[in-house]
């Protein structure tokens, strides 16, 4: 095909395509955009005629008609945590039942790089932005100036401006160490993961309310970063020390990943020597051996609300929280 032929093609218009197959304009239209059904062999006869003219839809001009783009875009702290994948792919999936399609994108966990995320997506017109960021409440007047929607995902905090959706932190962090203490496990330590702010990690302070009320001593605290590497220090520090408790919970299933190696290379059984709990009921949780009890998080509820905040009907602002549940793996002694 010639280059002049390719360009011609290119630029053929709906009503070209209407014309060929014998229908209008609007037909053409229904078919291409799926907005309504039509006859089998009318169907046919406009797919045949966008395929001999290389039709393709404007999707600027459908915009500009539906005052819309159908695009969201979605900023999660990192694409290789299981936990943001499947949270993601949540979004996605209930963003798609409304029409939209969603752009997402990392910031590696750096503040720096999530404004410049969120500037490019503000670049594409979407029509609104979920973003998991990596403090409790980011700067996001340039989204306001520009109009577009934000929902802060997986917020557990909330802030009184913003929809925010986010789980329990305390409560599931209670449910992980009555779990333990249900086991009669009385030394219970945390390896928790860092936050970029000076606020106490909920699951943090969960966790000591937990051990406070049940009368039990704090074991050790070992910090580390939201990675199976920062779990693997963590764990590598408290064997160096001498200082394993009895029972560990651990604030999310990568830091839980590294947990476990560190404690298989010592040669330390888990539970029979240390039994986990760790946080999020991602994949990392079901794969790892022994499984991990965890607590999991309901990724599709959390998306859902936050699908709903930002493209249904106007509403006050809110704040969704949405309540974890334990998975039993036989990392805890069941």
């Amino acid at each position: 095909m010639s280059r002049s032929s390719s360009s011609s093609q290119s630029r053929a218009t709906r009503n070209d395509v209407a014309k060929l197959a014998g229908v209008s304009p609007a037909v053409v239209s229904y078919v291409v955009n799926g907005t309504k059904r039509v006859g089998e062999d009318t169907e046919q006869r406009v797919r045949d005629a966008v395929a001999k003219l290389g039709y393709r839809a404007n999707p600027s001009a459908r915009a500009l008609r539906l005052g819309s783009t159908e695009m969201l875009g979605i900023v999660t702290p990192t694409t290789t945590n299981p936990y943001f994948a499947q949270l993601a792919h949540e979004v996605e999936a209930a963003a798609a039942k409304r029409g939209y399609m969603v752009i997402t994108s990392s910031s590696d966990s750096s503040i720096a790089t999530e404004r410049v995320q969120l500037e490019q997506l503000a670049g594409r017109l979407v029509d609104g932005i979920f973003l998991c960021s990596t403090v409790f409440e980011p700067d996001l007047r340039n989204l306001d100036i520009a109009g577009i929607p934000i929902v802060l995902l997986n917020n557990s905090a909330g802030v009184p401006t913003r929809d925010s959706v986010g789980v329990d932190l305390l409560h599931g962090a209670h449910l992980a160490v009555e779990h333990l203490a249900w086991h009669g496990y009385q030394d219970i330590g945390i390896v928790i993961g860092g936050t970029t702010g000076d606020e106490e990690d909920g699951r943090e302070t969960g966790w000591r309310e937990s051990l406070e009320r049940l009368g039990l001593t704090p074991g050790p605290i070992a910090r580390g970063w939201f990675t199976p590497d920062g779990g693997y220090e963590a764990m590598s520090r408290l064997i160096r020390s001498d200082a394993v408790p009895r029972a560990l919970f651990v604030s999310s299933d990568q830091m839980g990943r590294g947990v476990l190696k560190a404690a298989h290379e010592a040669g330390l059984r888990v539970p029979e020597d240390v039994a986990i709990v760790s946080f999020d009921g991602s994949l990392d949780a079901a794969y790892s051996w022994p499984t991990l009890t965890t607590v999991a998080q309901p990724l599709a509820e959390m998306a859902e609300a936050a699908v709903e905040a930002l493209v249904g009907p106007p509403h006050e602002r809110v704040h969704m929280v949405v309540e974890a549940h334990l998975v039993i793996g036989r990392s805890c002694g069941c």
